[in-house]
């Protein structure tokens, strides 16, 4: 199994009413910008630390570097709730930051969701970010007002379904079945990291079964559409300079089967007033994981500017 070089300390924030589980490394009285990293939908703090193994050490040894589990994913408790939605995340990051960081800005690194978070919250907070990263975190497609009607219904019977016990979470009769299924959603990863992952990505039941630390109730549908002038009115408030980083086989054209494109996403980024791109090659959409070392080469460069 993988051995992590540089092992997190893990402690709990209160935020909202729920204790957030929060990883940390490195230094937290380094004079260096908070490097705060948020992972994706389905995903957990953890999956950052291959990435935080390959980071230089000189780097390493000049930074504090924390990554909270989302609400309702690992550590972090389930909320009082039946559904979630961004805003959520857009405060609870905020209150983390006034926890960790008080009036000094960070630099805030966001995989997937945790990107189209990152991107959000660096608009809505401008003076909060120092520097901007973004890994595969492309948004969503358009959506029109008369998409509505549908949607809503959608969301009541996702609801419906969710109560009725219709929307599980698999379960695992080992934890090997865990690293299996980690390695089937992503061919890259090896297996001594599927190991490693799955003993962060999932917990041992009472009856044996092991079962992933993510809420049911994230697979029910957002009741709001997705406002491209709303992101687009973000994006033009963001005054960090930004890095827009991509896999070379990136999964645009598999999840959204034409409805959205890397150059329709491309195009939004010209809204970021200083947005540079980069790319790494031999990875797919978890490129954390396929290849740590571009982008811990990447991060440094980038906040080394």
């Amino acid at each position: 199994m993988y051995q992590a070089l540089r092992p997190a300390h893990s402690e709990f924030v209160s935020v909202r009413q729920l204790q957030y589980h929060v990883l940390i490394w490195g230094r937290p009285s380094s004079a260096q910008p908070i490097l705060v990293l948020l992972h994706g939908w389905m995903d957990v703090a953890a999956s950052f630390q291959f990435v935080i193994d390959a980071l230089g050490q000189e780097f390493f040894n000049q930074r504090c570097i924390i990554a909270p589990d989302w609400r309702g994913f690992g550590l972090t408790p389930v909320p009082q709730a039946d559904n979630y939605w961004f805003p959520d995340y857009l405060a609870d990051l905020d209150i983390l930051l006034d926890h960790y960081a008080k009036d000094q800005p960070v630099d805030l690194l966001g995989h997937s969701m945790g990107g189209n978070v990152a991107m959000l919250y660096a608009g809505v907070r401008p003076e909060r970010i120092h520097r901007l990263i973004n890994l595969e975190g492309f948004g969503m497609p358009a959506t029109q007002a008369d998409q509505a009607p549908g949607r809503y219904a959608r969301w009541i019977d996702e609801l419906k379904r969710l109560h009725r016990g219709e929307l599980q979470l698999r379960s695992y009769e080992g934890i090997d079945g865990v690293a299996q299924r980690l390695m089937k959603t992503n061919p890259r990863l090896s297996a001594d990291k599927a190991q490693w992952l799955a003993r962060h990505w999932s917990s041992e039941n009472p009856q044996g079964q092991w079962e992933i630390l993510g809420d049911a109730a994230h697979k029910v549908v957002s009741a709001h559409l997705y406002r491209v002038d709303e992101a687009l009115a973000c994006f033009r408030a963001i005054r960090a300079p930004m890095l827009s980083v991509q896999a070379s086989d990136n999964q645009m054209q598999q999840w959204w089967q034409g409805r959205y494109s890397l150059i329709e996403y491309q195009q939004r980024l010209q809204n970021v007033q200083d947005c540079r791109s980069a790319t790494v090659t031999d990875a797919g959409h978890m490129l954390h994981h396929d290849q740590p070392q571009q982008v811990a080469a990447l991060i440094e460069d980038f906040l080394a500017r």
